[in-house]
């Protein structure tokens, strides 16, 4: 599809950007000095997107102010804490990225209120109201006073002041969005007050019209102010959100009232909208996972765009390029904003532009490079691009001396480790010992809401084709044949293998693992028994739900989807809905005793017995790593590594980083 509708220009205010392509605000975990400004990283993390093409780049939320809503430091800039050093490492960071033609807009935010996480915040969580803390409802928000959120509005044209110094071409207020702080104060269900702050729709939005008005007062009517806003809040009730085509009554901010309040916004002088859905209640709209559909915002854009006339930017999963290009063609949006797409491939513009779009390394929204790393205490990164956040240091250069370099195995680590090592010049084979590429992920993106995994593997086989790499199908790597290619260099990436369950009966024809369902080498009947509550086992779970069998979870802890690392909130909360909304049902607290012809004995942790009737028995009790070669190996090559579920069965992120990690430095 021609692409020439993502780079014509377009003006927000009187800014004229060069492309209709934003970079979407993201936090910048790890990237932000003690004193609230940006570091070396967050500038060289900016600067990758703006050489990648990327017309608006839209900053990680920046504080206003740190004390009245107080989180931890350097959690998140900020821009008052130390204006002078936040200018001066702003200023190096808004010239390198102009000097790529991009614009670069700084989002100011009053904060989290009691969307707070405790790791994340430093006093009690404040709010439009004394309302529940999300994460723990236990706790009780402190109710803001009239003064306390008039000081915060004069703290908002004070950092616009201080954007303008730095060298900012706008800002974006963060946000009627997402149930943050200020989306408290617009939205009933959280807004209790009688003040100027409170009352009807009009009242509930007088905070977001004086902060508009107050930084156009102090920066001048050009200085663009865009908002971030969210169209529907999809809030079923607290802390439960509505799933995709789910009838429910809106709790939050319905859409009829969204379209309202952008109506009054734009007339208080708000210069782009850039929206979504949802809100912490339900995560999932606002950060969506591999479940949601790409363009799941589209429908709603549409019709905002008929309600006002500012520019309308739209993300939500339109990191394919035809998907945005048609965006703009169906008029669904003015612009279109890319997050963990950027993230996942910073040259998907210019790759777009070119009709490379084969070759853009896609996102699979799984959250755990990225915004899922903040809630371990952890630096934003991407976990298919290890590079994200620390360009400088895993930049892919040449070899000073090219290596002969044999890859044992053929799944994710393996072809991240043998594509690396091509493009540093590196002369690669790789043995893979079955007939397809891929590993665990082959069956593990069946299941048609594993789109973006599948499109992750597409990309990695494409990428053995065009670097030329000697892929040797249905060849085991052995001691043997590695030893008579005479490698400088040798990666073991052999993978893992399903953990085998040691209980009486298991060997029955009606025992199977989740793979071999997935992959159709096994077929599940009416009744199906899934032994085991990790990742694996519930999306396998919900896959055999949907077509049509009834299924029941048995999961020995106390909850289902939890590991060592954990699956990341929005996507976890999503599945979980998601069995709810397929009837799956969830054994929990108890394991597998014994399998019988037509039933499953299992047991719970007080030692009583129980039957569960099945025709099918489904095992996704996790992997082991598979590493006897590197076992055979270790002691006779120098240079022998252990990469991936090999040294560790974990996940992607693992697969990826651990091979990089090796190919970067031999």
């Amino acid at each position: 599809m021609d692409k020439s509708r993502l780079f014509e220009p377009i003006k927000i205010g009187n800014v004229e950007i060069k492309n209709k392509i934003a970079m979407a605000p993201m936090g910048t975990f790890g990237l932000v000095n003690d004193d609230g400004s940006y570091n070396q990283r967050a500038i060289d993390y900016y600067v990758e997107r703006a050489k990648g093409g990327t017309g608006l780049l839209i900053t990680s939320i920046t504080k206003v102010e740190n004390e009245i809503d107080s989180t931890v430091m350097p959690a998140f800039p900020c821009a008052t804490t130390n204006p002078v050093k936040f200018v001066e490492t702003s200023t190096e960071l808004t010239e390198r990225v102009h000097a790529y033609g991009a614009k670069i807009f700084l989002q100011l935010t009053m904060g989290f209120g009691r969307s707070g996480a405790p790791i994340l915040m430093a006093k009690q969580p404040v709010s439009a109201s004394a309302i529940p803390n999300y994460w723990d409802p236990s706790v009780t928000c402190r109710a803001l006073t009239t003064e306390e959120v008039e000081t915060i509005v004069k703290k908002f044209g004070e950092s616009a002041q201080i954007a303008v110094a730095a060298g900012y071409d706008g800002v974006e207020i963060h946000a009627v969005h997402e149930g943050y702080l200020l989306d408290q104060f617009t939205i009933a269900m959280f807004n209790h007050r009688t003040d100027k702050y409170g009352g009807d729709l009009r009242g509930r939005l007088t905070l977001p019209i004086e902060i508009v008005q107050t930084i156009k007062k102090a920066t001048g009517k050009n200085f663009p102010v865009g908002l971030r806003f969210s169209v529907k809040s999809c809030i079923k009730d607290w802390r439960q959100g509505g799933l995709p085509d789910e009838k429910y009554e809106e709790k939050g901010r319905s859409f009829e009232e969204g379209l309202q309040a952008a109506k009054i916004l734009e007339g208080a002088g708000y210069d782009e909208l850039n929206t979504d859905l949802g809100t912490y209640d339900a995560w999932y709209w606002s950060h969506p996972p591999i479940y949601q559909k790409h363009g799941l915002y589209l429908p709603y854009t549409k019709e905002l765009k008929n309600a006002v006339k500012i520019p309308v930017i739209v993300a939500g999963k339109l990191d394919i390029p035809d998907m945005a290009e048609k965006a703009l063609e169906d008029n669904d949006a003015d612009m279109i904003a890319i997050g963990r797409g950027l993230l996942a491939d910073a040259d998907w513009p210019k790759k777009a532009m070119e009709g490379r779009d084969e070759d853009i390394r896609p996102c699979i929204c799984c959250h755990k490079g990225c915004l899922g790393r903040a809630f371990e205490g952890k630096p934003l990164c991407c976990s298919v691009n290890p590079a994200v956040g620390r360009e400088r240091y895993y930049e892919i250069k040449k070899a000073e001396t090219p290596k002969k370099i044999l890859v044992a195995g053929g799944g994710i680590a393996g072809m991240e480790a043998s594509r690396v090592a091509a493009l540093r010049g590196h002369h690669v084979t790789m043995m893979e010992k079955s007939g397809e590429l891929g590993g665990h992920v082959i069956p593990g993106s069946k299941p048609d809401f594993k789109y973006d995994d599948r499109r992750l593997l597409d990309w990695y086989c494409r990428q053995m084709r065009e670097l030329n790499i000697d892929v040797r199908m249905d060849t085991e790597a052995t001691e043997e044949n590695i030893m008579a290619e005479k490698p400088d260099a040798v990666i073991v990436a052999t993978g893992s293998k399903d953990i085998a369950l040691n209980v009486p009966g298991i060997n029955r024809p009606n025992v199977c693992t989740a793979s071999e369902v997935l992959n159709g080498t096994k077929q599940a009947e009416k009744r199906v028994a899934m032994i085991g509550g990790g990742l694996v086992g519930c999306e396998t779970a919900l896959w055999l739900a949907r077509q049509g069998r009834e299924v029941t979870i048995v999961e020995m802890q106390g909850d289902i989807i939890l590991s060592k690392s954990p699956v990341p909130h929005m996507n976890r909360i999503m599945l979980i809905d998601l069995l709810n909304q397929a009837k799956v049902k969830v054994i929990t607290n108890n394991s597998l005793l014994e399998v019988k012809a037509g039933s499953i004995i299992i047991i719970d942790n007080h030692f009583s017995r129980s039957e569960l009737l099945c025709d099918t028995v489904v095992t996704a009790a996790g992997y082991k790593p598979y590493n006897q070669l590197f076992r055979r190996l270790n002691g006779k090559f120098a240079e022998l590594y252990l990469v991936g579920d090999a040294y560790a069965a974990a996940d992607i992120q693992n697969a990826i980083w651990t091979a990089n990690e090796v190919a970067l430095h031999i």
